[in-house]
């Protein structure tokens, strides 16, 4: 089971690391060259983490000329090398930060864990655990230079719900690597009303009995529902969302009450406000439950 994983599985190591008294220029071009972030030490301690967020807040609040030491996020929160996944996603809830640093038994730093990667292996078991944007009643697409939950925005839907969480590591436009993430519990309530809406009232989905001498052997809910989650992540990107195209297949069932996360990401600028996406249903192992592609159509948000 992924929920079995360990941090040093899955943590980012090598570290890269930077002097508090560098300057953000040269912050900058480390992190221009792909790094995610840069762990900020002095005499072996680490003491702060900076990234591309923490720049563009030191560069708009007018520090051009000031040091990593100025714009870096601190206090650093760590784990062992040698959790749990779950004792990790623990700390980054209560913590309430966007990452911490992996030590060794000898407290050096040995990597960087996110809790976008808790999300991404088991969505479920940060949601248990409180890390925002994986089913946090907060819903945090955004977080501040210091990586503390702040409410998305960009969010333009009719109405949410507390057991809803999305997340977008974008701004306030689409990009090519950009990444949505949606997930909620697929109730019974869910799988009743959509086999009203739709009339698919296959008993597989309503009949315990019947389901119960299927290959499944029990009930599940209904393939289509699972790929609504990725039109709920779709719609709560930048933009008033036009679903163009989808292809997908189903590689495994959804069960009544699972928690699922759709995951979106932007593969291809197709021009004229069109974009590709590769998609795919996690169930709450972590594994996937569907894989496909959209297309959609932005178009700019009603006044």
């Amino acid at each position: 089971m992924l929920v079995d994983l360990s941090v040093e599985a899955v943590m980012t190591a090598p570290v890269e690391t930077i002097s508090p008294d560098a300057t953000l220029e040269t912050a900058a071009t480390r992190l221009a060259e792909g790094v995610g972030s840069l762990v900020v030490t002095e005499d072996g301690d680490a003491v702060g983490i900076v990234t591309k967020t923490d720049l563009v807040a030191a560069l708009a609040a007018g520090r051009t000329d000031a040091t990593v030491e100025r714009a870096m996020s601190t206090p650093v929160h760590s784990v062992h090398v040698d959790d749990d996944l779950g004792d990790a996603a623990v700390v980054l809830g209560e913590a309430d930060v966007g990452q911490v640093v992996v030590v060794d038994d000898a407290d050096a730093v040995v990597g960087v864990l996110s809790a976008t990667t808790v999300v991404d292996y088991v969505p479920a078991l940060a949601h248990r655990h409180g890390v925002a944007g994986a089913g946090d009643p907060k819903r945090a697409g955004d977080r501040d230079r210091h990586g503390h939950v702040r409410e998305p925005g960009r969010v333009d839907t009719a109405y949410e719900e507390g057991d809803w969480a999305f997340e977008w590591d974008g701004g306030d436009g689409i990009a090519v690597g950009n990444v949505a993430r949606f997930s909620k519990h697929v109730t019974e309530a869910d799988v009743e009303e959509f086999a009203h809406a739709t009339g698919d009232t296959n008993r597989l989905h309503l009949d315990d009995e019947f389901a119960a001498g299927t290959r499944f052997g029990r009930r599940i809910a209904h393939g289509v529902l699972s790929l609504g989650l990725v039109s709920a992540a779709l719609a709560r990107m930048p933009g008033a969302i036009i679903y163009l195209s989808q292809d997908c297949s189903y590689l495994g069932p959804v069960d009544v009450g699972e928690r699922c996360m759709a995951t979106c990401e932007v593969v291809d600028d197709l021009g004229d406000d069109k974009y590709r996406l590769d998609v795919a249903v996690q169930d709450e192992d972590g594994e996937d439950v569907l894989s496909g592609g959209s297309t959609i159509l932005v178009d700019d948000i009603p006044e």
